[in-house]
C-alpha cells in the first residue's frame, strides 16, 4: 500500500524501433526531462534494437557456422553503428555479450542441439546489449540513471512442469504490488533502465515472456511499483479506428476503456500486446500510448472512465489474418453428452487454443488464432488425427477474423444494414458476437479482408464527425494528405487537362506518355515472351493503336472485339490476336478459326460436340487452377463457383478428346482473378500449368493471364515487376522449353485515364455532405459493381486544403450511384472539376445509357 510520502513512479516502455536511431533517442530525452520536472521516477523498459530479434532467431536455427557468424557480425554491426551513432563507446557488457555468442559457435552448440534454455539465453540477450547502450548514452547525457537486470524484478510463475516450452518460452509473472522492490528501487538513480520480454524463472533460469512481451514487462513493474501511469512508446501516436497504413482515414481513439482496448489488441492491432492490459486494469493504472517521433502528439489514453462512458458505439475496425478454421461434423454429436468436452480435450492434447466458436445440431466450428498457436502443417494433422474418432475434419484457410469492436454492440446491431450489405458476395464461414459484447466478428478469406475493412470504416466510423472518442485522422495528425511521391502525370499536365476539358461536363482523358511506359515495362520483362492487352479493358482506337506501336499483342474475348482491333490497326499481324471466347456460339468458333487468329478453348463443350472444327488446328485452352484470386468476388476468376476454365479434374477427358478431334494443344491459359499484388500468384499459376503440360506432346505456350494489382490509392505501392521477373526467370531455368506469356488489361490503361466531371450541385443532410457532379455510375460503374476505390481530387483547387468529408455522387436514379464516400476535399462550388483517378480500365468500355444520359466522352492527350 502506497502512501502521499512514498515516490511516485512512471512506467515507459519503448519499442525496438524507438531505441534503435540516436534521433529517437534524442526525443527520449526530452521525455525523461518532462516527466523528471513532474517530480515522477522513471523506470524504462525497452526492447532489442530493431532486427536483432529476428538475426537471433536466424542465429539459433543456422546449422553450419559460417552461417551464424555471417548473423553474428550483423549483431555485431547494428550495435556498433548504433553506437557510433550516439557518440559513445560500445559499452563492455555489449561486447561480452557478443563474445559469448561467438564462443556457442565454436562449441558448435547451435543447430538441431538448441534447447529451450539456451534459446531463452540467446534471445535475451538482444535486450541486455540495447539497454546497456540506452544507459551509457543517458549516463554522457548527465541523466542520473541506474541500470537494472529485469530478471532480478520480475520472476515466472510454475505452470506445469519447468520443462515445458511454454514455462521456457511465453513464460508469465506475478505482478502484485511489491514493497521490497518498490524499497529497492527508491534507492536507486531517479531514472531506473531494464529490459522487456525476460524474466527468471523459480531456479534462476533466463525465460521469455513471448513475442510482444516487452509491453507485459512494462505492465508487470507498473504494477509492481503502483505505478502513476504506463506509457506506451511506439512508432503511431495511439490506437486507431483500423490500422492507419491500411486504411488513410483512419481516426485516432483518444481514449479507451480496458475491455475495449484489449479487445482491439486481441483482434489484430498491432499497437498494444494484450497481454500488457490485465495488470494495469487489475490496479486502476491508466496505460498511456505514444509516438516516440512525435512526442508532442495526445495519443491514446486508457482508463476505467474514458470519454463517452458506456455509449453504444463501434469504435474499431481490426483485422486478423492467417486464421485457421477447424470445421467438425458428425450427425452423433446431436444431444450427445459430453461431445464439446471430448472435442476440446482434443484441442488440448495437441496444444492448440480455441478462439471463436460457432455450434448446430451436427457441425462444430472454431478458429485458431495464429498469434496463440505454432499452425504447422505437423500440428493440423496431429489435430485431424486426434478428432478422427470423433468426427470429420476440415481445416479451412488461410482465413481472416474481421472485428466490429466496440462497447453494447448488441444495442446497435440493427443500424448495420448497410455495412453487412457489403458481405453480399463475400464467403463468411463463421460469425461471432462476443460474449462481452465487444465485437461482432466474421470470419472470412483473407485475400477480402483489406478491403472490407476499408469499406466498413467508411460507413460505420469515419462519418461520425463530432465525437469526443474519434480524434484526428492519421493524416490530420501528421499534416499531410500523401506521402511524398512522383507527381501523377495528371498533376504534371494539369493546365493541359482542364484547358482539354474546357466546356465540356465530363470526359475520359487518357495520356499517351503514361500508355507507352507501362507496355515498355512489361516489355522490359526478360522472363516473358510476349504481352498481350486485354482489350475488353479499353477498346478506345487511340489506345489500341499505341499499344500496337509499342509490339504488344492483344486478347480478346468476342468476335465483335477482333473486327474492331483489325479494323482498328490495319495490317495487324493474326499471330498477334488471341481469342479467348466464353460460352460463345458455334458460328463465332468456327469464323475465328476461319480468321486465322489464336483460338483459346474455355470447356470441354466444344470439342465434344464440334470436334470437326478443330481437327489439324492448334488451339490453347483455358484452365482452371482451383484457386481464384483478386479483390473481390465478381473478378475472381478460378475455382469451383467460377464460368471459367476447364477444372483438373477434367483433364484426361480434354486429352482424349483433343486427340480424338485431332486438335494440337500448343498453348495453355489460365487467369486467376484480378488486382493482385503477390508476384507469387503467376508463380503458381506457372507451375499448375508445367504439370498440366506433361500431358500434351505439342505445347510450346503458359499464358498466365493478367490481374496486376493497379493501386488504388495514392500511397500504396504498385506490383514490384522486377521481383515478378525474378521469380519467374528462376521458373524458366527449370522450365526452359515453354514461353510464358502475360495478358494485362487494367495495368496498362488504369493509371493512363482519368474521368473528369464537373460539378453540378452541393448538398447537406444531417451531418452528410454531398457533392454531385455531372456523370455516375452510367461513366463509371466499378465503385457500385465491385465496391471499387478511385482517389478523388478537385482538380480546379489542386493542392488546397482539405475542409472537410464529402460523398461523391452522380446523377443516375440509383442508391449505389456513389463515385466516392467520405473524400477529403477542400471547399468546392459549383463548376469546379473533379478528376476520378485510375479510371482507363472498364470504364468507358463497361458504360451504359441508363436513365438515357450519354456516358462521358473520350478524349486523347498525346
Amino acid at each position: 500500500m502506497t502512501t502521499s510520502t512514498d515516490p511516485k513512479y512512471v512506467v515507459l516502455k519503448f519499442g525496438g524501433t524507438s531505441v534503435s536511431t540516436a534521433e529517437n533517442w534524442q526525443h527520449i530525452l526530452g521525455v525523461i526531462h518532462a516527466r523528471l520536472a513532474e517530480g515522477l521516477r522513471l523506470v524504462i523498459i525497452h526492447s532489442a534494437l530493431s532486427g536483432v530479434t529476428d538475426l537471433l532467431a536466424g542465429f539459433l536455427t543456422t546449422h553450419e557456422p559460417a552461417g551464424a557468424r555471417a548473423l553474428l557480425a550483423k549483431l555485431r554491426t547494428v550495435h556498433v553503428q548504433l553506437a557510433n551513432e550516439l557518440t559513445i563507446e560500445l559499452p563492455l557488457a555489449v561486447a561480452q555479450q557478443l563474445d559469448a555468442l561467438e564462443a556457442l559457435v565454436a562449441a558448435q552448440r547451435l543447430g538441431l542441439g538448441v534447447d529451450d534454455a539456451l534459446r531463452a539465453e540467446v534471445m535475451a540477450s538482444g535486450e541486455l546489449m540495447a539497454t546497456q547502450l540506452g544507459a551509457a548514452w543517458l549516463t554522457k547525457q548527465a541523466v542520473p540513471v541506474a541500470w537494472v537486470d529485469a530478471r532480478t524484478a520480475l520472476t515466472a510463475e510454475r505452470r506445469g512442469l519447468e520443462t515445458d516450452t511454454a514455462a521456457v518460452l511465453s513464460a508469465t509473472c506475478g505482478y502484485g504490488p511489491d514493497g521490497q522492490l518498490q524499497k529497492a528501487f527508491a534507492a536507486l538513480a531517479p531514472v531506473i533502465i531494464s529490459q522487456g520480454f525476460i524474466a527468471k524463472d523459480s531456479i534462476g533460469r533466463t525465460v521469455l515472456l513471448g513475442r510482444g512481451g516487452s509491453d507485459t514487462s512494462g505492465a508487470y513493474f507498473a504494477a509492481k511499483l503502483q505505478a502513476v501511469r504506463l506509457e506506451i512508446w511506439t512508432d503511431v501516436p495511439g490506437l486507431f479506428s483500423a490500422n492507419p497504413r491500411a486504411v488513410a482515414g483512419a481516426r485516432l481513439l483518444q481514449q479507451l476503456h480496458y475491455d475495449e482496448a484489449q479487445e482491439i489488441a486481441s483482434s489484430g492491432a498491432k499497437v498494444l500486446h494484450p497481454r500488457c492490459i490485465l495488470p494495469v486494469k487489475q490496479y486502476g493504472i491508466p496505460l498511456h500510448v505514444y509516438a516516440t517521433q512525435r512526442p508532442d502528439l495526445p495519443g491514446t489514453q486508457i482508463s476505467a472512465q474514458p470519454l463517452g462512458g458506456h455509449s453504444a458505439q463501434v469504435k474499431a475496425i481490426a483485422l486478423k489474418k492467417g486464421v485457421t478454421l477447424v470445421s467438425m461434423d458428425s450427425p452423433g454429436m446431436w444431444h450427445e453428452v459430453g461431445f464439446l468436452a471430448d472435442v476440446f480435450q482434443a484441442f488440448k492434447q495437441v496444444g492448440l487454443s480455441v478462439d471463436l466458436v460457432s455450434t448446430s445440431e451436427t457441425n462444430v466450428t472454431v478458429s485458431l488464432d495464429p498469434a496463440a498457436n505454432v499452425l504447422s502443417p505437423a500440428s493440423l494433422a496431429a489435430l485431424k488425427q486426434a478428432l478422427s474418432s470423433l468426427c470429420r475434419t476440415e481445416i479451412i484457410g488461410p482465413c481472416a477474423a474481421l472485428s466490429l469492436v466496440g462497447r453494447n454492440i448488441r444495442g446497435i446491431l440493427h443500424t448495420f444494414g448497410a455495412a453487412l450489405s457489403l458481405f453480399e458476395t463475400e464467403h463468411i464461414y463463421l460469425v461471432s458476437q462476443a460474449a462481452n459484447d465487444l465485437n461482432f466478428t466474421f470470419v472470412i478469406d483473407e485475400e477480402e479482408g483489406d478491403r472490407l475493412v476499408e469499406q466498413l470504416h467508411d460507413l460505420l466510423i469515419r462519418r461520425n464527425h463530432d465525437d469526443r472518442v474519434l480524434g484526428p485522422t492519421w493524416a490530420e495528425i501528421h499534416a499531410i494528405k500523401t506521402p511524398t511521391r512522383i507527381p501523377t502525370w495528371w498533376e504534371v499536365r494539369r493546365a493541359d487537362l482542364l484547358a482539354f476539358f474546357a466546356e465540356r461536363d465530363a470526359a475520359y482523358v487518357y495520356d499517351r506518355q503514361t500508355l507507352c511506359a507501362q507496355a515498355r515495362a512489361l516489355r522490359g520483362l526478360k522472363s516473358i515472351s510476349h504481352v498481350h492487352f486485354a482489350m475488353k479493358a479499353n477498346p478506345n482506337a487511340d489506345v489500341l493503336r499505341t499499344l500496337a506501336a509499342e509490339g504488344l499483342g492483344f486478347d480478346c474475348v468476342s468476335r465483335g472485339e477482333v473486327e474492331h482491333l483489325i479494323a482498328t490497326v490495319p495490317g495487324i499481324d493474326r499471330d498477334h490476336i488471341v481469342y479467348t471466347p466464353n460460352f460463345a456460339p458455334r458460328a463465332e468458333y468456327a469464323w475465328a478459326l476461319s480468321a486465322g487468329v489464336q483460338v483459346t478453348i474455355d470447356n470441354l463443350y466444344c470439342l465434344k460436340q464440334w470436334p470437326e472444327l478443330f481437327a489439324g488446328k492448334d488451339v490453347f485452352v483455358r484452365i482452371d487452377t482451383g484457386r481464384g484470386y483478386g479483390h473481390h468476388a465478381h473478378v475472381r476468376t478460378a475455382g469451383t463457383y467460377t464460368k471459367f476454365g476447364v477444372p483438373l479434374a477434367e483433364l484426361d477427358e480434354l486429352h482424349r478428346l483433343a486427340v480424338s478431334a485431332g486438335a494440337r494443344v500448343t498453348g495453355l491459359h489460365a487467369h486467376t482473378g484480378s488486382g493482385n499484388f503477390d508476384v507469387h500468384c503467376w508463380l503458381e499459376v506457372a507451375e499448375a500449368l508445367s504439370d498440366v503440360a506433361t500431358r500434351f506432346p505439342d505445347l510450346r505456350v503458359l499464358d498466365l493471364g493478367g490481374g496486376l494489382g493497379v493501386p488504388d490509392t495514392f500511397d500504396k505501392e504498385p506490383i514490384k515487376l522486377e521481383e515478378l521477373d525474378a521469380v519467374l526467370l528462376a521458373f524458366r531455368q527449370q522450365h526452359s522449353a515453354f514461353d510464358l506469356w502475360l495478358e494485362p488489361g487494367r495495368f496498362l490503361v488504369a493509371s493512363a485515364g482519368v474521368l473528369l466531371a464537373r460539378v453540378t450541385q452541393l448538398k447537406g443532410k444531417g451531418d452528410m455532405r454531398y457533392v454531385g457532379v455531372a456523370t455516375g455510375m452510367n461513366s463509371l460503374i466499378r465503385p457500385a459493381l465491385y465496391g471499387a476505390h478511385h482517389d478523388i481530387v478537385n482538380l480546379s483547387r489542386l493542392g488546397a486544403p482539405a475542409t472537410g468529408s464529402y460523398t461523391v455522387v452522380g446523377p443516375i436514379c440509383e442508391s449505389a450511384d456513389v463515385l466516392g464516400s467520405a473524400r477529403e476535399l477542400p471547399d468546392t462550388h459549383e463548376g469546379d472539376v473533379l478528376l476520378i483517378a485510375t479510371a482507363g480500365a472498364y470504364g468507358y468500355s463497361m458504360s451504359s445509357r441508363y436513365n438515357l444520359r450519354e456516358p462521358a466522352q473520350e478524349l486523347f492527350l498525346v
